[in-house]
């Protein structure tokens, strides 16, 4: 991540707003793909998972525009893409320009206040190998945490 705190803004905005248009289309093609025969393989789970549900019903209710603003959410971004796709929403037309309104929106976040708040950590920590591994394990454990709590309540149902 150093290579994008060095750059000049310009160019993390255009690598950064690269990087998501290339994630963002080929979910969005991928969606494309498993739509046309993705539930009789293993992708089913998936698919018919609820943040697929939720995503489908934002995507038929707003449109493109919930395909610009999915790029400020955590963790419909890719559902919201993928739904895009599996819903055949026309490409040209109008998942296009909302992705590249999205992917905009995203890059200019990231190149500033998130490689700011990056910078700040790394900074925080001295750069220190031990200080970026003290850093991983306690996201590995809120990691597990969470997904230990959400196997638990997916039990208790």
């Amino acid at each position: 991540m150093e290579f994008f705190t060095s750059l000049p803004f310009g160019w993390a905005f255009l690598s950064l707003f690269g990087i998501v248009m290339a994630r963002a289309n080929a979910t969005y093609w991928l969606g494309r793909g498993a739509a046309a025969g993705g539930r009789k393989t293993k992708l089913k789970k998936y698919l018919d998972s609820a943040a697929m549900a939720r995503a489908e019903s934002i995507i038929a209710r707003w449109g493109a525009p919930a395909v610009a603003v999915c790029f400020v959410t955590v963790g419909l971004q890719t559902a919201i893409n993928l739904a895009a796709g599996v819903g055949r929403m026309p490409y040209a037309t109008r998942y296009l320009p909302a992705v590249i309104v999205g992917s905009v929106i995203w890059a200019l976040l990231y190149a500033t206040i998130g490689l700011a708040a990056f910078t700040a950590v790394i900074d925080a920590i001295g750069g220190e190998p031990a200080g970026l591994a003290v850093l991983l394990l306690i996201a590995l454990a809120v990691l597990g945490i969470v997904l230990w709590r959400r196997k638990a309540k997916a039990l208790s149902r």
